[in-house]
């Protein structure tokens, strides 16, 4: 089987991983740009079944813009993106539940879990016209998100995933993968993110890589494994019908650009696109982050408040 980048599946001889976020920002920066950053309003919410979700916003203006993070990260890993688009509208950082400061207790970590406490933070703050951006895990999270925003949702924007919507895995494929992970989480998620080759190019900065494995390594492990397996449940099940439903724009920001699984994804979603961002590894907003930034701006232009929708 071939290595796919599916939520940010790498896919190698014997491990398949699935990852979220990066840290902080290195390449593409300014750092003669003084950083124009207020503090954060947090809080919390309880999801659908009782966990407790923490999140911050940012700045004011609609639609706003909620980002969702992948496996094992957390919320401050769009740090870079809150900085920049919190001068012009709301921003939304969340901590899944099992993630970052969010609670545990929680038996099945599944896509559809994670989509209520995305839905729960926006009921909770009352947002009126929501743009979800959601990162590797956060791509299938944000598509189980999406029906329960109803009219509230305007747009959704994956981040280096849903890169092969027609991808299924066997039982036994599976199986395979969650090995080194029900082992030794931390083991497994180490020797993976070192030696799997999507993940980073020979430009990616040494030290981004290893605040990224050191932070992911530190989850949660039956979290991990409950969620990596949620994953690859919802490409065999659910990714394909979740498209079907989704009726506003539904753009993708990745690092490669398959013409041919594109328009398999059309079959499902007919308004779906993918731009690009050349020679990124698959934390493409943390290594060139004034880079993707550009492009997120550029696609958030078709996406309007539920007001100026066409009618």
């Amino acid at each position: 089987m071939n290595s796919p980048r599916r939520f940010g599946v790498s896919l190698g001889l014997a491990n398949l991983i699935l990852v979220g976020c990066g840290l902080f920002v290195l390449a593409g920066s300014d750092p003669a740009k003084p950083a124009d950053k207020k503090e954060a309003v947090t809080g919390e919410v309880a999801s659908a079944d009782g966990v407790t979700i923490r999140y911050e916003v940012h700045g004011a203006g609609e639609p706003a813009l909620v980002f969702i993070h992948g496996w094992c990260c957390d919320r401050t890993f769009w740090q870079p993106q809150l900085d920049h688009f919190a001068k012009s509208r709301r921003v939304v950082a969340i901590d899944l539940g099992g993630h970052g400061k969010s609670g545990l207790g929680r038996k099945n970590w599944t896509m559809a879990a994670f989509g209520k406490d995305v839905a729960a933070v926006v009921e909770k703050l009352q947002l009126k016209s929501v743009v979800l951006v959601g990162h590797s895990m956060g791509g299938p999270v944000m598509l189980e998100a999406a029906p329960l925003l109803k009219e509230r949702l305007v747009g959704l924007v994956g981040v280096d995933t849903l890169t092969d919507p027609e991808e299924k895995y066997s039982a036994e494929q599976m199986a395979e993968y969650r090995k080194p992970f029900e082992k030794d989480f931390a083991a497994g998620m180490r020797e993976a993110l070192r030696h799997e080759h999507d993940f980073f190019t020979a430009k990616t900065n040494p030290v981004l890589i290893e605040k990224i494995v050191t932070k992911m390594s530190s989850a949660p492990g039956d979290v991990g494994v409950s969620a990596f397996q949620a994953m690859l449940d919802f490409a065999n099940e659910f990714e394909r019908p979740r498209m079907k439903e989704v009726k506003v724009p539904l753009v993708c920001i990745n690092a490669v650009r398959d013409p041919k699984k594109v328009e398999a994804g059309k079959k499902y979603a007919p308004q779906f696109e993918v731009l690009t961002l050349p020679d990124a590894g698959h934390f493409l907003m943390m290594e060139y982050p004034d880079a993707f930034n550009a492009l997120l701006e550029k696609t958030l232009v078709g996406m309007t408040t539920p007001a100026t929708k066409p009618k």
